[in-house]
């Protein structure tokens, strides 16, 4: 989160670890597949493998909401 962290809490400095490992972590690119997707800046993500540029969540690549938004979407070709 920020470079001085969180000052009190457990729960709260284990919450920051989470947001950070999740922020700083590699995901799969939807567009090639490759374990490629990096976060540019707020919501923005990158693949470095196609550089195709893309919106998400802003912590993670995609969130609970938009993933049942896809899965709803998805539901709905098939029909």
């Amino acid at each position: 989160m920020s470079k001085q962290g969180v000052r009190y809490g457990a729960e709260l400095r284990k919450r920051a670890e989470k947001v950070d490992t999740l922020r700083t972590s590699l995901f799969a690119c939807p567009r090639c597949g490759k374990k490629k997707v990096r976060r540019k800046g707020n919501s923005i993500w990158e693949c470095k493998a196609c550089g195709s540029v893309f919106a998400g969540g802003t912590y993670s690549l995609s969130t609970p909401a938009g993933e049942v938004a896809t899965r709803q979407i998805d539901e709905y070709k098939k029909r």
